[in-house]
């Protein structure tokens, strides 16, 4: 037998202990699988997805249905124009112009804008498009502030000029309209069509030839007033003037070089049609000769002249100001 202590001694079987139940086989199995990108709050992936869900959120709140199909969504063609930022948005799809798509700029800050913007959008059926800031950016152009919002529109459709003048004679005596001669920033163009909705206008008149268009530039200046004043295309612009005279309306042509100051207070009840030359060439020898009168507006010596839209402005305010006055006892 061999001795206690000695190498060949056997050793003593184990008593059955109480086990785990299997706590420690969790940390055999490891992890789990990987989550996906979009479920990970800090991946572009799951960035993504949290904005899709609060807009998506923003749309229930607006009467769309969250369980409603996806639109297809038309890629922004050459043939269609974009009108970018909020008020120019807002005041197109109030005014129900031809859209196609709403553009939206992922993460874009809501306000009452853009909420009447989407609700107006989804009543109307018009499909939305989320997209990157920075696709947005391309789509607009470097010099382009669209604050996170763009609706693509179809060509816009000119009115004819006559069937303006009659329009706006069956609902007044003594309209008042401006025309283009030469004017080919559309800047220009929109910040007109501006102060004509402004101070009681009824109307915009541009030649078919060498000028300026409704384009994108025009309904950003506009600041959608485009929505609310028609903008009328003449084939001729000397005929038009001659119709319109023909019609009883006096024709002003604004020159810097002109001796005559504005339009008297004579012309108050008088329909009229003011004609705003480039501020570099002025009107032009045909408008000129057919232009009742020609006149200008006094300025400072310091400065040389006034752009086409502010040189509008003035003339409009003041046969607003001369109308108003003329109605107080």
């Amino acid at each position: 037998m061999a001795k206690k202590g000695h190498p060949s001694a056997r050793k003593p079987k184990k008593t059955a202990t109480e086990g785990t139940g299997g706590h420690g086989r969790r940390a055999l199995e490891g992890k789990g699988p990987t989550p996906k990108a979009e479920d990970r709050s800090w991946h572009p992936a799951g960035k993504r997805k949290a904005a899709k869900e609060r807009l998506e959120l923003a749309r229930a709140r607006h009467g769309s249905s969250a369980g409603s199909p996806k639109r297809s969504v038309r890629p922004v063609s050459a043939d269609v124009e974009l009108v970018t930022g909020r008020n120019s948005v807002i005041e197109a799809l109030r005014a129900r112009i031809p859209a196609t798509t709403l553009h939206l700029a992922t993460k874009i800050d809501m306000d009452d804008r853009v909420r009447e913007s989407l609700a107006l959008a989804n009543k109307r059926g018009i499909p939305l498009l989320e997209i990157p800031r920075p696709e947005l950016d391309r789509m607009t152009g470097p010099d382009t502030v669209h604050q996170g919002i763009a609706l693509s529109v179809p060509p816009y459709s000119y009115a004819h000029p006559l069937e303006l003048a009659e329009k706006a004679e069956a609902h007044d005596s003594a309209p008042v309209f401006v025309a283009l001669d030469g004017i080919t920033d559309p800047r220009n163009l929109g910040a007109i069509v501006r102060s004509v909705a402004a101070f009681g206008g009824h109307g915009v008149i541009v030649p078919k030839r060498r000028s300026v268009g409704v384009n994108a530039a025009a309904w950003k200046t506009s600041a959608g007033a485009i929505a609310r004043t028609p903008v009328a295309m003449a084939a001729n612009l000397t005929q038009t003037l001659k119709s319109f005279k023909e019609r009883g309306y006096f024709v002003v042509g604004l020159d810097g070089d002109a001796d005559s100051r504005l339009p008297s207070s004579e012309l108050v009840g008088t329909p009229l049609l003011i004609v705003v030359g480039s501020e570099g060439k002025g009107l032009s020898r045909l408008i000129t000769e057919t232009c009742d009168d020609i006149v200008s507006i006094p300025i400072s010596g310091k400065t040389e002249s006034l752009n086409a839209g502010i040189a509008a402005s003035v003339v409009l305010y003041e046969i607003s100001r001369q109308r108003l006055a003329s109605t107080e006892p």
